[in-house]
């Protein structure tokens, strides 16, 4: 070990990875779940980081179960609480249809009843991006950084 180099305590990185019905009921477990396993990690109810991961799961998980939903396939919601920032993926099996990409999301007319989901995960995640899923749709991952 040189001189300057300081030894590294262990990196704890924690998963949850869970497959969730399409439907309306499936989008509101989710978010239940998540908010369940951010208290197991010490991520308690009502925190601000806690707040904004059950936000940013229902708008996601909503627009799974409405845009992304393929009859007879599931949506996957997975966290990673990494050391610096806590990581949401929502993902669907719809591959045709896309969300617009951060930088390209626009707020809907006052009188529309839907079209503000992405622009709440814009305004309240780190950061977020669009990325293909393996073997067949898209994951949509947004990172809330831990203060």
């Amino acid at each position: 070990m040189s001189v300057h180099a300081r030894p590294q305590g262990p990196v704890t990185v924690r998963v949850f990875r869970y497959r969730f019905s399409a439907t309306r009921l499936g989008a509101r477990l989710a978010r239940h779940l998540v908010l369940l396993r951010l208290d197991d990690w010490g991520i308690p109810y009502g925190s601000a980081l806690s707040d904004s991961a059950a936000l940013i799961v229902a708008e996601l998980a909503a627009n799974a179960v409405t845009h992304g939903r393929v009859p007879g396939r599931d949506f996957e919601v997975r966290l990673d609480l990494l050391p610096a920032a806590l990581r949401i993926e929502v993902s669907d099996t719809r591959t045709e249809r896309r969300p617009p990409v951060p930088g390209d999301v626009v707020l809907p007319p006052c009188d529309s009843e839907t079209g503000r989901g992405l622009v709440l995960v814009d305004a309240i995640a780190s950061r977020w991006e669009v990325i293909d899923r393996v073997p067949v749709g898209k994951t949509v991952r947004a990172e809330l950084d831990r203060a």
